[in-house]
């Protein structure tokens, strides 16, 4: 007893630390969110707050939307619409804010569309879907403009993003209203954004750019691991100031990012990504959120957000303020 109470005493006698955490992650393949994920990964971020993070690869969206409500995975991104169609139908699910990037309305070189005006009679491709969330707002816009219907105005082929971008660079297609990554894509190929999803919110009098994206939790996994999603939420935020302020940590993300050996479309895909990057989060302040799903209530319909028309409470968790 007098050793250990020498050891004690002189720093000696080890106590094993506290075991790390662990949060499932479900990260689609092809996604983006790859990115802040390798950084947080190379920064040893996860480590540093205490957390040992298990990524699950998802092949879409759909897919960690359905590991999520299975109990496979414990967070995914996902979108604030999603989040509040779950709530108003009883799975509690709530998230936290990754990113503000958002496509827009690309028309190709020389092109003689100058402003929304002339899409009349033109042929538009469209990523997604008829309800797809930006060709939505579009179609609000347009109609602000207008007083009449964008759907009757133009003819509208929906794909997915690489056939946007090919319809639009071969010219079968007029203008494309993309993702924002395909967008980046057509930009070094030649096109130009005509009005971003962000020009047109702010037109249609949104306050300010909401978070389409967020880290996306149910209740429960908040109530039950609320250290662990806290430390992924302080680890996600440092990976975005890392990569918001510093070109370095970019470096090794290049081939991730799909552009080894092509700087023009590496430096575009950064420069974009970093005008999306979410800074801060305040649970209080969620009015553009609010007037965004007003919006796409009006133009989209119960297609689109579901049975209601305004956002569910606890959309945004109140867990975390950043």
């Amino acid at each position: 007893m007098r050793l250990i109470a020498t050891m004690m005493l002189a720093g000696l006698l080890l106590v094993p630390a506290a075991a790390a955490e662990t949060l499932v992650v479900g990260v689609q393949e092809s996604g983006t969110v790859q990115w802040e994920i390798e950084t947080i990964k190379a920064l040893d971020l996860d480590a540093r707050h205490g957390l040992t993070l298990e990524i699950r690869p998802l092949a879409d969206s759909r897919a960690g939307q359905i590991a999520l409500q299975a109990g496979a995975v414990d967070v995914i991104l996902s979108d604030f619409v999603w989040v509040s169609i779950q709530r108003s139908q009883g799975n509690l699910v709530t998230m936290v804010p990754h990113s503000l990037a958002v496509g827009g309305l690309m028309v190709p070189a020389g092109s003689d569309i100058a402003e929304v005006e002339d899409l009349v009679g033109k042929r538009i491709a469209v990523a997604g879907g008829p309800v797809d969330k930006s060709w939505v707002i579009l179609q609000a816009y347009y109609n602000s403009i207008k007083g009449e219907k964008l759907v009757d105005a133009v003819s509208a082929n929906y794909g997915a993003p690489p056939l946007v971008n090919e319809l639009l660079g071969n010219g079968q297609a007029d203008a494309a209203l993309n993702f924002w990554q395909w967008n980046a894509r057509a930009k070094v190929a030649g096109a130009t954004e005509l009005l971003s999803v962000a020009d047109m919110l702010k037109a249609l009098g949104v306050s300010e750019q909401p978070p389409l994206l967020g880290w996306t939790f149910s209740d429960a996994t908040a109530e039950q691991k609320p250290d662990a999603i806290t430390a992924f939420l302080d680890a996600s935020f440092e990976a975005k100031a890392a990569l918001l302020g510093d070109d370095a940590t970019w470096t090794d993300l290049q081939a991730l990012m799909g552009a080894e050996g092509d700087d023009a479309l590496f430096a575009q895909l950064r420069d974009d990504y970093r005008a999306g990057i979410v800074t801060g989060y305040d649970p209080d302040n969620i009015a553009a959120a609010e007037q965004a799903f007003a919006l796409m209530a009006k133009f989209g319909g119960s297609d689109l957000v579901g049975d209601t028309d305004t956002l569910s409470p606890g959309t945004f968790w109140r867990g975390y303020r950043k």
